[in-house]
């Protein structure tokens, strides 16, 4: 039976898992029913191998080809979903909608454990491979780095992953499409905070101050300038300043001032380009308006870089799933990935899959188009036996 009618056949059992997981959404490491639910499905399958607890609280399925692997290059890849929620309030009002107060699936990763799972039922059906299929469902993609904990607890050794891929859905893209490029397809994600000691007082005279108001809206118009002259206009970089806490009253000139944004780049350089001009920028505006000012740049996700050789593959598989037609070249996203980690240590790629005309990313209308689950799942399982064909 060709994958994609076995898939529809599967389709409403990944659609009630995808649901289920929706209504129990869970933050970052904290996925505990979320990964007892995959790891019961994976024993269900007939998993050769199931982990748990992995970067905390990922878990892991080994499932050996039936074929022999031989002497091959490539005898296993990983396939890596996320299973974290995000802190909004759902506004879809739908019948799964979450019964977790401040939690909800708003970037699809629901959807995205769903269809691995449909790949690993499928693929420990046929064994059409050889070598090793290692299905990954990582906890704390937003903003809890989980991609690297499980590294670090010997994911990629362990179970001898010598290739590694990535999916997310696509709002936006056609249901039935695919989206990828070779090179930077994500951004690095870098935070910075800045606290700023002035020196208060009454508003009628600012001469006798140092104003903090004053001195944070210069580092950030002194900040935007970074973007605009000193990085390569064909190069790609973002500064933004989202926060700033200073005062409680109209006639006080405060102490203090806190300042809170974040960093996004394409590259290793213009990432490295843009801390320096940072430190620089605030050392120079503290010198400048006699304030104290500390900096705290943190390096966060790196930039998401696909290798040009899996890059083929994942287009040609998704030519082979979704038609020549329905599977495009994309621009760099600003967004970050923790799958960076990934594929900093692994060849691999990270493609998008259409989720059609739904809400964005992050929003509290967004959901799963659950039309999506045969493509994606599709392409798990032809990934596998093409890239561990016999």
């Amino acid at each position: 039976m060709p994958i994609v009618n076995r898939v529809a056949d599967l389709q409403p059992d990944i659609q009630a898992w995808r649901r289920d997981i929706h209504e129990h959404p869970e933050l970052l490491y904290d996925v505990d029913r979320t990964a007892a639910f995959v790891a019961e499905r994976l024993r269900e399958f007939g998993c050769d191998e199931i982990a748990t607890g992995l970067g905390r609280t990922g878990v892991v399925g080994v499932i050996r080809g039936r074929k022999a692997a031989g002497q091959r290059e490539i005898r296993g890849i990983g396939l890596r979903a996320d299973m974290d929620a995000l802190p909004i309030v759902e506004a879809t009002k739908l019948p799964y909608a979450s019964r977790t107060p401040g939690k909800m699936h708003a970037c699809g990763h629901d959807g995205h454990t769903a269809m691995l799972l449909g790949a690993a039922r499928y693929l420990s059906e046929t064994r059409n491979f050889a070598g090793d299929a290692v299905v990954i469902f990582q906890p704390a993609e937003e903003g809890g780095a989980g991609a690297a904990a499980m590294i670090r607890d010997g994911l990629l050794d362990r179970f001898a992953i010598d290739q590694v891929y990535g999916m997310h859905n696509g709002p936006g893209i056609p249901v039935g499409s695919f989206a990828i490029r070779p090179g930077p397809i994500m951004a690095s994600t870098d935070s910075v905070d800045i606290s700023i000691e002035g020196r208060g007082g009454h508003a009628a005279r600012p001469h006798l101050s140092i104003d903090s108001v004053m001195v944070g809206a210069q580092l950030i118009t002194a900040l935007q300038s970074i973007v605009s002259r000193s990085v390569d206009p064909l190069e790609s970089a973002v500064v933004s300043i989202c926060e700033f806490h200073a005062g409680n009253a109209r006639n006080v000139i405060p102490q203090t001032a806190e300042l809170k944004g974040t960093v996004r780049t394409l590259t290793a350089e213009v990432r490295a380009l843009v801390e320096k001009r940072v430190r620089e920028v605030v050392d120079g505006v503290a010198r400048i308006t006699g304030a104290k000012i500390n900096l705290k740049y943190e390096r966060g996700y790196p930039v998401v870089v696909n290798h040009p050789s899996q890059t083929d593959v994942a287009i040609q598989v998704a030519k082979e799933v979704a038609g020549d037609a329905n599977v495009q070249e994309m621009v760099p996203l600003m967004g970050g990935e923790d799958f960076a980690f990934m594929l900093e240590q692994r060849p691999g790629a990270f493609i998008f899959c259409g989720n059609g005309d739904s809400a964005g990313l992050h929003h509290p209308a967004y959901d799963f188009n659950d039309e999506a689950i045969v493509f994606g799942t599709s392409y798990w399982i032809k990934l596998v036996e093409n890239t561990l064909a016999a």
